[in-house]
């Protein structure tokens, strides 16, 4: 194991420089334009910028990488990320920040491309499960560790952007010394909604849950904290409690899945979803006397909320062949994807009409609406039956090429029994 992850530890670093930069820039942007004066609406309208300048890189960036390669594709799309959080104390604005925040999604898709499908091609049918877990790990653990770099300055002055910036830089210094071949660009798979609609619309409708949900939470979790009075130090805390949650729960919750219907195991996790969010905009009024009771609670929201896509990946490739498994992923990704364009907009709207504590009323009446209807196919559609139904794997919510990493493919295992 030392040995392979000595081999693609070049990609490793790269990514933990990344998602340090990520972790910091998704908490800051929001963070600031509620200090600049922007509206729940604008800063809302960021987060939809974000995830549909995402969902656009997605479809333009393998085109770039079949013409210009990997390692410049990546230098190109982490030099403009760096450029575009530099712009963004310079030009204090909302319709700047709109493209702004549309173009760093853009670019966010194509850094993640390069580095799974990078990984991917080192990958073999031996390790690719041991490869997506060491990926998944830096992913979340650089995100989190990337909260911790928002005390070090001030959000109201230029540093914390600058930080983001360098750190940006420095993830290209690995990728581009790496002796490591470039991997053949692989052509995009095809995306079927309907089809997979008809196969597992709890799937569907998971991701759809997660995006609506999740990409509200990322935009305005960091606003709901400042609103409540927190320092920094206070909302560095709020978030990385919210990802460690999703952390820790990931392995046990997924094996637990593995042996029982896993639309139970949906249903579970999103009541829960939905009880810590009522229990986050009810006690928040309490937060200047007891803000310790917000980071137990962040916690088992994110245990909640965190595992839900991963859970739906899972349910999905129950209901479909081996043969179909890529073209499904890449399929809810996108859905995914779509719907977090809409959620924080949704839930800023929300939240301008009745206080930012409602952006977790919001995320609990979305989880609801998955309880009624992940039961409502319960009672109309039987289980899965055991020998078909495939082991849960923790993916992340990248690019698609982070796909063909998982070990579930119709390429990595032997065809299941019909």
């Amino acid at each position: 194991m030392a040995t392979q992850l000595y081999s693609i530890g070049a990609i490793l670093l790269s990514t933990a420089f990344l998602l340090l930069g990520y972790g910091l820039t998704n908490t800051l942007v929001p963070l600031r334009a509620h200090l600049e004066g922007f509206s729940n609406l604008s800063i809302g309208a960021l987060g939809s910028f974000y995830y549909a300048g995402f969902v656009l890189g997605c479809v333009a960036v393998p085109r770039l990488l079949a013409r210009v390669g990997h390692i410049r594709t990546f230098a190109v799309m982490a030099s403009l990320t760096a450029a575009t959080v530099l712009i963004l104390p310079l030009l204090v604005s909302p319709l700047v920040w709109f493209t702004v925040r549309a173009a760093f999604g853009f670019c966010a898709a194509g850094v993640y491309m390069v580095i799974e499908s990078w990984l991917n091609d080192r990958a073999t049918n031996q390790d690719r499960g041991r490869i997506l877990s060491a990926y998944v790990a830096v992913n979340l653990g650089s995100l989190m560790l990337g909260q911790w770099l928002l005390p070090l300055a001030s959000p109201r002055g230029a540093e914390l952007f600058s930080l983001s910036a360098v750190l940006y830089v420095l993830c290209v210094v690995p990728v581009g010394v790496t002796l490591l071949p470039q991997p053949v660009p692989q052509p995009a798979p095809q995306l079927r909604v309907r089809r997979l609609l008809r196969s597992s619309p709890v799937g569907i409708a998971g991701v759809i849950t997660v995006g609506l949900a999740n990409g509200a939470f990322w935009t305005l979790g960091p606003v709901y904290a400042i609103s409540l009075g927190f320092s920094t130090t206070g909302i560095a805390l709020f978030m990385s409690a919210f990802v460690l949650g999703g952390t820790l729960i990931q392995l046990p919750l997924g094996r637990f899945s593995d042996r029982i219907d896993r639309r139970w195991v949906i249903v579970g996790v999103s009541v829960a979803a939905a009880l810590g969010g009522v229990a986050l905009a009810l006690l928040g009024r309490w937060s200047a006397q007891m803000p310790w009771l917000l980071y137990p609670l962040a916690f088992f929201f994110g245990a909640a909320m965190l595992p839900l896509y991963s859970l739906s990946i899972a349910h999905a490739n129950d209901r479909i062949e081996r043969s179909e498994f890529l073209e499904a992923s890449a399929t809810l990704l996108m859905v995914n994807a779509l719907a977090a364009v809409a959620g924080p907009t949704f839930a800023a709207v929300v939240t301008a009409f009745a206080g930012m504590s409602s952006l977790f009323l919001y995320t609990a009446t979305i989880h609801v609406l998955m309880v009624v209807f992940t039961l409502t196919r319960i009672a109309v559609k039987r289980a899965s039956a055991d020998e078909s139904r495939e082991a849960y794997v923790a993916v992340p919510q990248a690019s698609t090429a982070a796909l063909d990493l998982d070990p579930r493919g119709p390429e990595h295992g032997q065809p299941r029994a019909a």
